[in-house]
């Protein structure tokens, strides 16, 4: 069984996960970092690999979550990861927001949404075996409500959305359980190089220099 770190940054919470070569799973969580990832990422997972009796050099790949979500924080994991593979020549594993939040819904058709400010939501859409449907997309609040009841789809993110019967996702476990899915199949891995952040839209200041 392949070892592994894990880290989310893509939200106000940080979420590091490492699976040793048993099998056995060791999770912090922070729930509120005030977006200050770049000062506690680094000693929660020393404390992480710690709890676990590892060291960098006992994973045999790193994953992140690149987006959607902060664009500060993706930077952050994705910079810390990358940092890790180059070093220890270790390949990375992508785990997109929409896909741990899909990944804790079940064997159903889920909508994945996220908060993206003035009524509108990140989204991507998933299969019963969590297959890409709908690619990571910006939605108003009206858009997103009339596709989930069109295509049947279970409304699950992060917090609480203002749909009837959304689902609040355990963020924690969707990651542990989307790395565990993707990380079976070889052609998910990429070379640190090729990390790249899921941005649906352009950031604040992109869009306020045009």
């Amino acid at each position: 069984m392949k070892s592994f770190l894990a880290v989310d940054t893509a939200a106000e919470y940080l979420t590091v996960i490492a699976r040793d070569k048993a099998g056995k799973i060791y999770t912090s969580y922070l729930p509120d970092c005030a977006m200050r990832h770049s000062v506690v990422l680094l000693d929660t997972v020393e404390q992480t690999l710690k709890k676990a009796g590892m060291g960098l050099a006992d994973c045999d790949f790193f994953a992140c979550v690149s987006g959607a979500g902060s664009f500060t924080g993706i930077r952050i994991g994705i910079a810390t990861v990358k940092g890790f593979c180059t070093a220890l020549s270790r390949p990375a594993l992508p785990v997109t927001s929409f896909e741990a939040a899909a990944y804790t819904t079940g064997r159903v058709r889920t909508l994945a949404l996220f908060p993206a400010g003035h009524d509108c939501f990140y989204a991507a859409g998933f299969d019963e075996d969590k297959a890409p449907l709908l690619p990571p997309s910006h939605l108003s609040r009206e858009e997103a409500a009339a596709l989930a009841a069109a295509e049947g789809y279970l409304i699950a993110g992060h917090g609480a959305l203002p749909f009837a019967g959304a689902v609040s996702a355990d963020m924690q476990a969707g990651l542990l359980a989307a790395v565990e899915a993707k990380s079976r199949v070889r052609d998910n891995f990429v070379p640190p190089e090729a990390l790249r952040a899921v941005y649906v839209r352009r950031s604040q200041a992109e869009e306020n220099r045009r």
